[in-house]
């Protein structure tokens, strides 16, 4: 073990060590402290990863365990922080890897991409857009934005670029330098626009829903995403492109689709029946409310008839690394959040930030400084899961406590957790990809982050907002 990951360990035994060494706060029952140490101490793991995130959750759910059972009575039982893997949140979620497994494995993602390109990317600012349009498509199904941005979009956009003759080295400003930053901008977009676009969405509103007491449905989530979203998609590629004009601005697309469809070969059964699942999938999410059932139980349908279709075989989903790590790891913090509202950690930290904090009749003031600092604060984070964890509960706990609205203090955090990645070349799975390809500066990547991430906080805070609240005046979310 390297000495850097040894003192890692070291600081997160201590934490919850520390924790118990400290009086427990009035008003707070003494499990309730022990079990936030831990949390902390898993909140700290997921940031400093001295191992994996399975095995952070893991050693966290072991170690809560036994603090259950020798602290916890007969309000808590061990059970209660295993929930986690019960919950619709994490099959949701997992299920819909399996979706997005497929549209690499079938080949489906490069097909739609390279049509695409042969449609509309007769221009450097055309394959901006087709980025865009490409993402915002099978968003939906890929809750990995890593498998989106950087397995699908990305090794398409980057050969297009060495095919336009831009490289890293001698001509980035080509086309490469605008193409990369841009695959990730609008990556960050298409992320909040669905429940499903990201795996750290569900958990957020999980967390939300103890918190704060809101339901939101699939198709509630991306009507109230649709409007602001579409319109930072249609502003990200050309305002990019304005910021750091690329060299060539006409591009030979049919070629390169031509290219890239024959390497391809001719549409396979398999594709055909992944885009009719695909539909049905996403059918299944709008209209889940009215038949009367949940996403979950979509998700876990469509998972079920992929594999019986041949879509996908039961190795490919041993294979997809990135779904069962979240099953372990999402299931685990889902049981951690909902072992501390059990405890009545969430109701203490409210009744003490209401004696702490005050607004006065200014709840709408303490709605936008919760805002931005939501977004702000995100320069510190370089994974979106480890900022739910930490940062959501905080937040929404602080917004009511003030008085914000719930359901516009929900969407808003909910959201500002995948555009506020923007603003660093860290700040998701699919950054360190896309700027790992050597076309772009931290610079310039820093100031069109900083740029797309803050427009998108005054879109949502002002046409976002007033797009919100005539859905709820309407009660459709």
């Amino acid at each position: 073990m390297s000495k850097e990951k040894m003192w890692k360990l070291l600081l997160l035994i201590a934490i919850p060590i520390i924790i118990a060494l400290i009086p427990t706060p009035a008003g707070l029952p003494p499990i309730a402290w022990l079990l936030f140490g831990l949390y902390l101490a898993a909140i700290v793991g997921l940031v400093l990863k001295p191992y994996s995130e399975p095995v952070i959750l893991l050693a966290t759910i072991a170690a809560t365990a036994v603090v259950i059972g020798l602290f916890g009575g007969k309000d808590i039982k061990i059970a209660e922080v295993l929930k986690g893997y019960s919950s619709g949140t994490t099959w949701l979620v997992f299920a819909a890897f399996t979706l997005s497994a497929a549209f690499v494995i079938t080949g489906l993602g490069k097909r739609i991409s390279y049509i695409l390109i042969g449609k509309l990317g007769g221009t450097t600012l055309g394959l901006g857009y087709v980025t865009a349009i490409l993402d915002l498509c099978i968003a939906p199904a890929t809750p990995s934005n890593t498998a989106r941005a950087g397995g699908i979009v990305f090794p398409i956009i980057n050969s297009v670029s060495v095919a336009l003759g831009s490289d890293p080295n001698d001509s980035p400003r080509k086309a490469g330098h605008y193409l990369m930053v841009n695959v990730y901008m609008v990556t960050k977009t298409t992320s909040y626009m669905f429940l499903t676009a990201m795996a750290p969405n569900a958990l957020a509103l999980a967390m939300m829903a103890d918190i704060l007491h809101i339901q939101l449905s699939w198709a509630g989530w991306a009507l109230a995403a649709a409007v602001p979203g579409l319109i930072m998609l249609a502003i990200t590629p050309y305002l990019i492109y304005k910021m750091y004009p690329p060299e060539l601005k006409k591009v030979n697309n049919k070629e390169i689709a031509a290219e890239g469809l024959a390497q391809l070969g001719p549409m396979s059964m398999r594709e055909k029946l992944l885009g009719v699942v695909f539909i049905l999938a996403l059918l299944g999410w709008i209209f889940a409310d009215m038949i009367g059932i949940n996403a979950s139980t979509v998700a876990l349908c469509v998972m079920a008839i992929t594999l019986l279709l041949g879509v996908v075989t039961w190795d490919d989903v041993l294979k997809n690394k990135g779904g069962w790590n979240t099953l372990i790891w999402y299931g685990g913090i889902i049981g951690m959040s909902g072992v501390l509202t059990k405890a009545g950690f969430f109701k203490w930290l409210a009744d003490v930030m209401g004696e702490g904090l005050s607004f006065g009749d200014h709840s709408m003031v303490a709605f936008f400084v919760i805002m931005f600092i939501s977004v702000a604060i995100r320069y510190l984070f370089a994974s979106g899961g480890a900022y739910v964890a930490a940062m959501v509960p905080v937040f929404a706990t602080v917004g009511m406590v003030a008085g914000a609205p719930p359901m516009l203090l929900a969407l808003g955090l909910l959201f500002s957790n995948a555009y506020g990645g923007s603003l660093t070349h860290y700040g998701g799975a699919a950054a360190p990809i896309v700027f790992g390809a050597g076309y772009n500066d931290i610079r310039s990547w820093w100031i069109i982050g900083g740029v797309i991430a803050f427009l998108s906080l005054l879109v949502h805070m002002t046409i976002g907002l007033g797009w919100w609240e005539m859905l709820i005046s309407m009660g459709i979310i």
